[in-house]
């Protein structure tokens, strides 16, 4: 698909998206109490809002993700499937979220209390209420967002040194979604400070990215199949995300989607599941150190560097998709 299109369709739907929230933003103050205007602007309290993102966020591992992958376990027992390297591969899963969640605390805070609340006050469109507008249109633009911070994670250099740890297991289980990158913290924030220019409070940004994230942890099982038709078109499936971490060639760079497949289907990057899914990298790290699960792609990034002369060409390993070399490497 051309740049031009992509970019047109991607404008398109952010204005969409931004403009059903600030419709009825402006037209709250001439609503009727009992209109359908009134339901979507209605402010909404602080303290409910929070609550259910804590539900559907934090708790979703107590009472859905915890379990289901204790089921999992059970399904690799009775498939003969449980074995050293798959609980080890788990545990090094646990770690790098660890190392992940210590950077991404310290990256939020900054990024939240400082960048992005500055620009909220004084490079922002009128600031929106908390109502459900507010929320469906920035869950809405926190998934689309995601679309393309994943197709950049995957298409640039740089992206694919730190997202390749989640890629880089063999196995596909509720644990995998944890396996994070030292820099998987950093990219969201460049997509996520147009929605608070856009004028979405910043908080409910953070929560709306991270529902979008727990979305995905539902997605990473081999025991839900395929889903009935009209819930494969629209929303992103096990099915789906099975593709995306397949090391088929078919499957590269497919299924970016978070909570909606849509966004693929419209910008071309969408792929159905038919061949049976290889997981992992095409370049296998055959390895379950967390150390050197979590440092990996970073590693071979700077291998690579050492690879390549002058500087042109160096910072190009950067931008440049990850299979990309100078023709001639040692030439500056």
């Amino acid at each position: 698909m051309k740049n031009s299109t992509l970019l047109i369709r991607s404008l398109v739907i952010i204005l969409l998206i931004t403009g059903f929230a600030h419709f009825f933003y402006y037209n709250y103050s001439e609503s009727g109490h009992d209109s359908l205007i009134s339901f979507f602007s209605n402010t909404l309290q602080w303290e409910s809002v929070e609550y259910w993102f804590y539900v559907f966020n934090d708790l979703s591992l107590v009472y859905i993700i915890i379990p289901f992958f204790v089921i999992e376990l059970i399904r690799y027992a009775f498939l003969r499937r449980l074995n050293k390297d798959l609980i080890l591969d788990s545990i090094a899963n646990i770690i790098t979220f660890g190392g992940f969640f210590l950077i991404e605390i310290i990256l939020g805070i900054l990024a939240v209390t400082k960048v992005y609340y500055w620009l909220f006050n004084n490079v922002s469109l009128p600031h929106l209420d908390i109502n459900w507008a507010t929320i469906i249109s920035c869950v809405l633009l926190a998934d689309f967002a995601y679309y393309w911070e994943h197709r950049m994670m995957h298409r640039i250099g740089i992206g694919w040194a730190t997202h390749t740890v989640h890629h880089s297991s063999p196995h596909f289980n509720m644990s995998v979604a944890y396996r994070f990158g030292p820099l998987d913290a950093i990219m969201p924030i460049v997509f996520s400070l147009p929605i608070v220019m856009l004028g979405f409070d910043p908080i409910l940004v953070l929560l709306s990215e991270v529902f979008v994230q727990v979305f995905q942890t539902l997605l990473h099982t081999e025991i839900i199949g395929k889903l009935i038709k009209p819930v494969e078109f629209i929303f992103n499936t096990p099915s789906h995300h099975r593709v995306h971490h397949g090391s088929n060639r078919q499957y590269w760079d497919k299924n970016y989607a978070g909570i909606l497949i849509i966004w693929d289907r419209l910008l071309g990057t969408f792929e159905p599941e038919v061949e049976k899914v290889k997981y992992g990298i095409s370049e296998p790290l055959n390895s379950v150190n967390p150390i050197k699960v979590f440092f990996h792609g970073l590693t071979r990034l700077n291998h690579k560097l050492g690879k390549v002369s002058g500087v042109k060409n160096k910072l190009k390993v950067f931008i440049k998709p990850p299979d990309w070399m100078p023709e001639n490497p040692n030439k500056s």
